[in-house]
């Protein structure tokens, strides 16, 4: 995050190290004297997220917007229970040996034991997709939106299911929600302007 120091600059220009140790204390809270340290109450879960998510949305450059969603991802992942994170992990590495009713299991269980964690939902998503169970992939989107408005992987699944079943309009639709949140993410931007040249050709 960019951060503009207008106090100290104003006071540099003037020249005045009197003034400037003067505005020190006085942005101190009551009995806290200059030399001592202030810290910043630690941020919680949903106060890194929505931190994170304005980083997010203000991002131009697509690489710097990458390690905030990378931070994101992380912060998502984040069940609160080791039992949960060892099943996410199993179900991972079944799904990427194609074991799919393996990482089926792992992930019904995950869903079951913390059905307010949003990315047991998505992970449950994704893997239906993968196997070309369009309603259900599409059932664990609408729970994983439910729970996290701002999820843009879900978004994407449910946009590459409607230029999957043909919908087009509706994928547009659902990439330009993804880029509402993300702005700068290539992938996103690439197939809301294939998609919006296709239906403008069909068009005329």
């Amino acid at each position: 995050m960019r951060f503009v120091v207008l106090i100290g600059a104003t006071f540099l220009s003037l020249g005045a190290a009197s003034l400037a140790a003067v505005a020190d204390d006085a942005a101190l809270p009551n009995g806290t004297a200059s030399g001592d340290t202030v810290e910043k109450p630690a941020e919680n879960h949903a106060q890194r997220l929505d931190r994170l998510f304005a980083e997010l949305k203000r991002e131009g450059n697509p690489r710097a917007a990458e390690r905030i969603a990378r931070r994101i991802q992380r912060e998502w992942s984040q069940s609160g229970s080791a039992s949960v994170d060892l099943m996410m992990e199993w179900a991972q590495k079944a799904a990427a040996s194609q074991k799919y009713d393996v990482a089926l299991d792992f992930l019904d269980q995950v869903v079951t034991l913390q059905p307010d964690f949003a990315e047991g939902w998505n992970r449950r998503a994704t893997l239906h997709y993968t196997m070309k169970n369009y309603a259900k992939s599409m059932a664990d989107i609408d729970r994983t939106l439910k729970l996290e408005p701002r999820h843009y992987g879900a978004i994407s699944g449910l946009a590459r299911i409607m230029s999957d079943t043909d919908r087009k309009e509706a994928a547009i639709d659902a990439w330009q929600r993804v880029l509402d949140i993300y702005p700068a993410l290539r992938a996103a931007q690439d197939q809301l302007s294939t998609l919006s040249e296709e239906v403008a050709g069909q068009s005329i």
